[in-house]
């Protein structure tokens, strides 16, 4: 159901430490939004180091954008951006000031995974059970 992109500079990460963050970024997503694992989606773009700037100076942050469904109580919501820029953080060594977590969210409606429009936040257990996938 969400979708994370881990952005950063060619190189700043290994392949243990993507690993490592998908992991808990899913971890995280699946306790505080209650939704199986299977449908927490991780993908990691990596730029050249000339394409990332910060400031207008060359850089090497480690940006986190995601997209949720709208509808969580707002102080889940904040919750789940504190953990992720903490996991990120201790996951990847990288100093705090070069990190960012940015929480985007949509009606359910609007998205569509396996050919089903999204279930409300609450509603999932019952989506699933008629999908098949409970």
């Amino acid at each position: 159901m969400p979708i994370y992109t881990c952005t950063a500079a060619q190189g700043s990460l290994t392949s243990e430490v993507k690993a490592l963050l998908a992991a808990e970024i899913t971890r995280i997503h699946v306790d505080i939004n209650h939704v199986p694992p299977a449908y927490v989606n991780v993908v990691f773009s990596e730029l050249p180091a000339d394409s990332v700037f910060a400031g207008g100076q060359p850089a090497t942050p480690l940006i986190l954008t995601g997209w949720v469904r709208r509808g969580h109580p707002q102080e889940e919501a904040t919750r789940l951006a504190l953990e992720l820029s903490s996991a990120i953080v201790r996951i990847s060594g990288m100093d705090e000031s070069r990190t960012m977590v940015v929480l985007q969210d949509g009606p359910a409606r609007s998205a569509v995974e396996g050919g089903r429009i999204l279930p409300e936040p609450g509603e999932e257990k019952e989506w699933l059970r008629r999908t098949g996938a409970a």
